[in-house]
C-alpha cells in the first residue's frame, strides 16, 4: 500500500464523531441516577458487536444497544419497562450533529473531497438519523456494516466501501473518534484520521498504528486534511 497521494474519498463513522451521544443522558440520568453510566453502556455495546463478529455471529447494532441497556440495568440493580428501551431507541434516532459538523463537511465538499458514512448501526428508513440531524445532504452515499453482517472493525467492511465505490482502500481515510476504527481502516489498508472528542484519545502502545492525521475536533481536523489533500486532490 503506498500513501504518497492523495485521500479523495473521506469516510465518516456516524455514532459519537458525527452525532452528538451525550444527548442519551437524560435516560441514563433518569434510570441509573448517573448520566456518566452512559459512557459504561456504549463501551459495553462496542465490546459486544465486536465479540459477535468475533465469534461469526450477528445481531444488529440496535437490538445490541437494547441488550447492553437490559444488562446494565441488571448489572446495577435496576429495573427497566418497555418504555426505556422505546425511549433509548427513539433518541439514538434523534441525535444531533455535533457543534462544528456541519462547517466542516460545506468546507470539505467545497474542497472537493467525496464524503461518504459508515456506521454500525443498521440502514433506517426515512427520516434516517442523518436527516434527523439535518446533515444527509452533505454525503455521497451511506454505508452499514449491514451489509456485510460484521462490525468494525473487521477488514470486510472497510474493504466493501471501497468496493461499491470502486476506489483502492488506499483512495480512503477513514475519519472517527474511536481509536479502535482507525485502527482496524489502517490495518486493512486505508488512512485514519482521530478526532479526540472529550472520552477519546490515541492509544499507545507497540504495533497499534497511529492516525495519520490527529485533531481535537472537526474543524481542526478539516484544517489538516484540506491542508495535506486538496492540492493532490483537485489536480
Amino acid at each position: 500500500m503506498s500513501h504518497n497521494g492523495p485521500s479523495s474519498i473521506l469516510v465518516f463513522d456516524v455514532n459519537e464523531t458525527l452525532l452528538d451521544i451525550t444527548t442519551l443522558e437524560p435516560l441514563f440520568d433518569r434510570v441509573f441516577d448517573d448520566p456518566a453510566i452512559l459512557r459504561e453502556w456504549f463501551a459495553q455495546l462496542v465490546l459486544y458487536s465486536q465479540t459477535m463478529t468475533l465469534s461469526g455471529l450477528y445481531t444488529p447494532f440496535g437490538e445490541l444497544g437494547a441488550g447492553a441497556l437490559r444488562m446494565l440495568a441488571s448489572i446495577h440493580g435496576k429495573t427497566l419497562v418497555d418504555s426505556d428501551i422505546d425511549e433509548l431507541k427513539e433518541r439514538m434516532n434523534a441525535m444531533p450533529a455535533h457543534a462544528d459538523v456541519v462547517p466542516a463537511l460545506a468546507r470539505l465538499r467545497d474542497a472537493g473531497f467525496r464524503l461518504v458514512t459508515l456506521t454500525n448501526s443498521a440502514s433506517a428508513a426515512s427520516p434516517t438519523p442523518l436527516e434527523c440531524a439535518g446533515i444527509a445532504e452533505f454525503f455521497e452515499r451511506s454505508f452499514s456494516v449491514d451489509a456485510v453482517q460484521k462490525f468494525k472493525p473487521a477488514p470486510e467492511v472497510y474493504r466493501l466501501v471501497a468496493e461499491k465505490l470502486h476506489v483502492e482502500l488506499s483512495d480512503i481515510c477513514l475519519i472517527a473518534c474511536h481509536v479502535w476504527d482507525t485502527i482496524g481502516a489502517q490495518a486493512a489498508g486505508c488512512r485514519g484520521a482521530l478526532i479526540t472528542r472529550p472520552h477519546n484519545a490515541v492509544l499507545p502502545a507497540a504495533r497499534v498504528p497511529i492516525p495519520d492525521l490527529i485533531a481535537p475536533d472537526l474543524s481542526d481536523l478539516a484544517d489538516q486534511i484540506i491542508k495535506r489533500w486538496q492540492t493532490q486532490t483537485t489536480r
